[in-house]
């Protein structure tokens, strides 16, 4: 039987599970997908990576750790505000060109949506664009569009219980799936297992797309190139695929001719800011606040001021460009 610890559970209980100790003083009761569950004095509980297993003499309970999902999320919430502000925009030809691979322009599903960008370039082509994330608060900053119903998705939905939020209960039914900066915190046999029931067949299409390295001028660029050298220690060990350009990202789909399986499509992402704008982009990656979480500064007053000076000033507005890499297939 596979349960799920609940949000129920007490400050002392996780003390006790993290160090292995029985549950003996605590006799915890707790509701666990309605089941009402009291542990006994001689149940232990032994703390695994990923998983928690709770073990006594008469029974064996293996589980999924909630807190992992929560994690994830987590991840996203912190940087919420910041992140509408500091990311780039993608250009609007790449929607253009998704759009005129797909026959049927009904329904598009934007996955690992964020505060929505990639959902509101879809929504120019697409009747309806069901736009999805697993942080709540990533989606209170969304950009609103009629065209586009957000829907909150934690990873506890069953794969059923997807396809009837994103296509209505019918398989076979979206024209076009993107994942925008998004694909590699995934679970990807599971997503990819969602989107080949989810994809029209035939005319069905996915492109997943990220981006890594700013390209600014000789004297920025190996400053920036540093700063995410040293940020590696506190990356999600599936960053790897992004510093990799997606040329190691499992993509099971027939090529259209922007990219395949090992060879993605390389691309520009043109952005004008100031050096502000900079500043407030590096604040939002996940490896600055997972270092932060763990009481490093990867962006101290002197980590600034050297990004400042090859930048040429703070209010120097400059011109640059992110490389970009995307994969498109069908089934």
């Amino acid at each position: 039987m596979t349960l799920e610890l609940p949000k129920e559970l007490s400050f002392e209980g996780i003390v006790r599970i993290m160090r292995g100790l029985p549950l003996q003083s605590l006799q915890l009761k707790t509701r666990i997908n309605n089941l009402n569950i009291t542990t006994s004095p001689n149940h232990t509980v032994k703390p695994l990576t990923s998983q928690l297993i709770i073990s006594s003499s008469s029974d064996l309970v293996q589980t999924n750790f909630v807190a992992r999902n929560r994690k994830m999320a987590g991840l996203f919430d912190k940087q919420a505000e910041i992140y509408v502000e500091a990311r780039p925009t993608y250009p609007k030809e790449w929607y253009s060109k998704l759009a005129a691979l797909t026959p049927q322009h009904s329904l598009a599903w934007d996955a690992g949506t964020g505060n929505g960008q990639a959902a509101l370039g879809l929504s120019e082509h697409y009747q309806q664009v069901v736009a999805t994330d697993i942080s709540e608060e990533q989606l209170k900053y969304a950009i609103q569009h009629p065209r586009i119903r957000y829907i909150h998705t934690p990873t506890s939905l069953s794969e059923d219980e997807m396809v009837n939020l994103i296509g209505g209960g019918h398989e076979n039914s979206l024209d076009l799936i993107t994942v925008a900066e998004a694909v590699h915190w995934f679970d990807l046999p599971q997503f990819y297992s969602l989107a080949k029931r989810l994809l029209r067949k035939p005319g069905g299409i996915i492109a997943v797309w990220a981006y890594n390295r700013m390209l600014v001028n000789p004297e920025f660029d190996p400053v920036f190139d540093r700063f995410r050298e040293n940020c590696i220690p506190f990356t999600h060990p599936n960053s790897k695929y992004v510093r990799a350009g997606y040329k190691t990202l499992p993509f099971p789909f027939e090529s259209v001719g922007m990219g395949r399986e090992g060879e993605p499509l390389t691309l520009e992402i043109p952005k004008e800011v100031s050096f502000q704008g900079v500043e407030r982009m590096l604040r939002s990656y996940s490896a600055v606040i997972r270092a932060k979480d763990q009481g490093v500064d990867m962006l101290s007053e002197e980590v600034i001021k050297e990004f400042e000076r090859a930048w040429g000033g703070r209010d120097l507005v400059r011109s640059f460009k992110y490389e970009a890499f995307m994969l498109v297939g069908k089934l």
